[in-house]
């Protein structure tokens, strides 16, 4: 099922009623989501993404725009009427039912034309606690569960009714680490085996990017980018998503263009062809550095951290932004023990930024994604 949002609004009273400025909660937000893909919304806390969520399920309504589900505008449309599976951060299971209970409960609630008979919702149940992996437990009682298994109760209550559109609302926030990297996975291989369009909303750029086939990023209720998770990663449109994504995050550094020179501090580390003299916001992946002893940008090493098959590199430079530069290295290069550290740059990992709107400016060549 494709969605498409046009120009979706939500804005909400002022909480403050002196002041009586409204929230916009989301501002303005056109998409179309492709049939049959997992699209990962992602931003920090306060971003839009579980609004957006909530107005796509039907749970809130808009204050502007319109949602279509196909050619259908489901815009003043009910929750219950939308087919949609939705799955909350926090399960929501009834700790009085089994699990064979919780998943069956949406169908129990079919009337008309929809009601099923219990042969077939017990089949549907069944195939959807197969779906996820969860068919032997369907005897026991939330509190006999661990999180992980909670949370595929969850989703397959969502599934089974069959629904057009799967959001998912931050679902693997309540799992430790371990958990988290087997149930996205887990969601991911679903997704696929189902071909349900699937929404799925997180804070965690590092889960968003494992598992959709694209990403919104939003700030502030505004979509910044839109794109496959390696385009937006390699190609960011401002200094706000090059932060946003990148474990570890990127570097920052203050740094000034002159002649077609990229300067930070003193030291010309890279030619810019195309770009006026001004000062910049530059930012360098932790993997665009190369140790070179003739580099041109030179940091205080602080300390090396051996990772396995990398070594992060850890210094300081006076134009960081950041407190620390954190480099990652390929363990084959060995980092001379000294007061210094040399790099040259690999300049498709370094990005531009306007001082005045925190715009990405392009050098050379601009990267076709």
């Amino acid at each position: 099922m494709k969605v498409e949002l046009q120009n979706l609004t939500k804005i909400f009273p002022s909480r403050n009623k002196k002041s009586g400025e409204e929230v916009i909660a989301v501002n303005n937000f056109t998409f179309t989501i492709p049939d049959g893909k997992l699209i990962g919304l992602l931003g920090p806390s306060g971003c839009g993404k579980s609004t957006t969520l909530y107005m796509i399920s039907g749970l809130q309504k808009p204050s502007g725009g319109k949602i279509f589900f196909g050619d259908d505008d489901v815009t003043e449309l009910a929750a219950e009427n939308r087919g949609v599976g939705l799955v909350f951060q926090n399960y929501a299971l009834y700790p009085h039912m089994t699990v064979k209970q919780n998943i069956l409960f949406p169908l129990q609630n079919l009337k008309g034309a929809d009601k099923l008979s219990k042969d077939e919702m017990l089949d549907r149940a069944y195939n959807a606690a197969k779906l996820v992996q969860i068919d032997e437990l369907m005897d026991r009682k939330p509190s006999e569960l661990s999180g992980g298994q909670q949370q595929r109760v969850a989703i397959a209550r969502a599934l089974v009714k069959m629904p057009k559109v799967l959001l998912l609302d931050e679902p693997l926030s309540n799992l430790d680490a371990r958990l988290r990297l087997q149930t996205r996975e887990e969601i991911r291989r679903i997704q696929k085996e189902t071909g349900i369009t699937t929404i799925f909303v997180t804070h965690d750029q590092e889960e968003a990017m494992s598992i959709s086939d694209m990403i919104v990023v939003m700030k502030l209720g505004v979509v910044q980018q839109i794109g496959k998770p390696q385009e937006v990663y390699d190609d960011p449109t401002n200094l706000f998503v090059a932060k946003f994504l990148g474990t570890p995050p990127i570097n920052v550094f203050e740094g000034e263009v002159k002649g077609e020179k990229l300067y930070i501090g003193d030291a010309a580390v890279l030619d810019v062809a195309g770009v006026d003299d001004q000062p910049v916001t530059v930012g360098i992946r932790p993997e665009g550095f190369v140790l070179d002893p003739d580099g041109p940008l030179t940091c205080n090493l602080n300390s090396v951290e051996v990772m396995g098959r990398d070594v992060s590199v850890v210094s300081t430079h006076a134009a960081s932004v950041n407190p620390t530069v954190r480099s990652i290295i390929d363990a084959d290069n060995q980092v001379a023990t000294g007061a210094t550290v040399r790099y040259s740059l690999k300049p498709h990992k370094v990005f531009l930024f306007s001082k005045a709107d925190e715009s990405r400016i392009y050098f050379g060549v601009k990267s076709d994604g």
